[in-house]
């Protein structure tokens, strides 16, 4: 039997009552299983008698086990019991009895109550971008840089240009001066092939460490194509007024996404600032440790540690901004989670059977897996988080609909 005894917002305070019949079967149930397990000198494995096995392991420690056991096969089936949706919980009392039943009292912290604000009233100040003839200039340049063409030069090397080195020790590699470090694209630069020079080898704080007897084999420099006709075809455009006019419209409907997507941000904002709902602690908690999560493989990806990390923050007297700065991202993101949630539930967007496989395809197609690959990699509640993060974004477009 279970009963709420308090509640307060998220705060849920619960008690549950286990029948004597239920805790003597699950103790007996605990020593048959010790039995099968244990080893006692003396008796074969798995004839060890319970008498035994209570006397050795000692009766106290059982009955602590016991309880244990109670909680884990009994707390779920009473917060269903009670339409609760727990996030966290922690008994708080508990009490048995030889011949009686079990009782004990958890604290619970139940998913909260939310209530959204009077949404369609909001006013999005979002103003869709312009695409100038600017951009579609720029946009054209950049698909000349991208068909361009390394074509050796009989010049020293100038910024911009290819360098392609053989050091003293036979590797021979080219160098982007345009991306090299500072000493080294210094060292390079007016250098032209044949030409044999000392690049400085410098250590973490920037000073000189060696030289690196470095041989210029070639140099070369970017050719860019002529924007014509000709260019125009090899992009399969008719002409290049008919390549400007494509370019204009890709841009235009980057533009129109781009628009869209900042929409979304934005009343996707406003819906979780003007939200009602009492947030139990440990949702935040949670959503803070997968955002250091995050941290971390961002971090070891530059070969560097969290732990180090946060130590240097400490050092310079940063770490409590930091924890600050962590704590509120965690509780605007749960904030936004909580709010498409609820909106969600509040227009019930339809997914169709048709729908749901076209999006399946597109998501398999993102991981490199066949459809097949995605079902088992992501498991049943894998691709059930994923439905339901799917019918929340739908439901935020919906709504974005309602507002235009």
């Amino acid at each position: 039997m279970a009963e709420i005894l308090e509640r307060s917002g998220y705060r849920v305070k619960v008690r549950v009552e286990v029948p004597a019949e239920k805790v003597e079967a699950s103790y007996q149930a605990m020593l048959k299983d010790l039995a099968r397990r244990v080893r006692i000198p003396g008796f074969r494995p798995g004839k060890v008698p319970l008498k035994v096995v209570e006397a050795r392991l000692g009766r106290e420690e059982l009955l602590a086990d016991l309880k244990e056991r109670l909680v884990e096969e009994t707390y779920p089936e009473a917060v269903r019991e009670l339409g609760l949706l727990p996030v966290a919980a922690r008994v708080v009392e508990e009490e048995l009895k030889e011949g009686e039943g079990f009782r004990y009292v958890a604290e619970v912290e139940n998913y909260p109550e939310v209530k959204l604000p009077d949404w369609r009233g909001f006013a999005l100040e979002v103003s869709p971008p312009e695409v100038t003839e600017e951009m579609v200039e720029r946009a054209l340049e950049e698909l000349r840089q991208r068909y361009a063409e390394l074509v050796p030069v009989d010049r020293e090397a100038r910024e911009g240009d290819h360098v392609f080195v053989r050091t003293g020790e036979g590797a021979e590699f080219p160098i982007d001066l345009s991306k090299a470090l500072p000493h080294v694209r210094e060292a390079l630069l007016g250098k032209r092939a044949g030409d044999v020079v000392m690049v400085p080898v410098l250590n973490d704080k920037g000073e000189k460490v060696r030289e690196v007897r470095t041989e210029v084999l070639e140099v070369k420099t970017l050719e860019l194509p002529e924007l014509d006709e000709e260019f125009a075809k090899t992009l399969e455009a008719e002409s290049l007024e008919d390549l400007k006019a494509k370019v204009r419209e890709s841009l235009k409907r980057q533009a129109e996404a781009q628009h869209q997507e900042a929409r979304e941000r934005a009343f996707l904002e406003k819906l979780a600032e003007g939200l009602e709902a009492d947030i139990p602690p440990s949702m935040v908690e949670a959503e803070e440790r997968h955002l250091l999560e995050h941290l971390a493989e961002d971090l070891y990806r530059q070969g560097i540690g969290l732990e180090a990390y946060l130590e240097a923050l400490k050092k310079k007297g940063e770490f409590e901004k930091f924890q600050e700065e962590l704590r509120q991202e965690a509780l605007k993101r749960v904030r936004r989670s909580l709010a498409k949630e609820r909106l969600a539930e509040e227009l019930r967007p339809e997914l169709t059977e048709e729908e749901w496989q076209a999006y399946l395809q597109a998501v398999a197609r993102s991981y490199g897996l066949t459809l097949p690959e995605l079902r088992r990699e992501f498991g049943e509640r894998g691709l059930e988080r994923l439905r339901a993060a799917y019918l929340q974004d739908k439901a935020l477009r919906m709504a974005l609909a309602e507002l235009a």
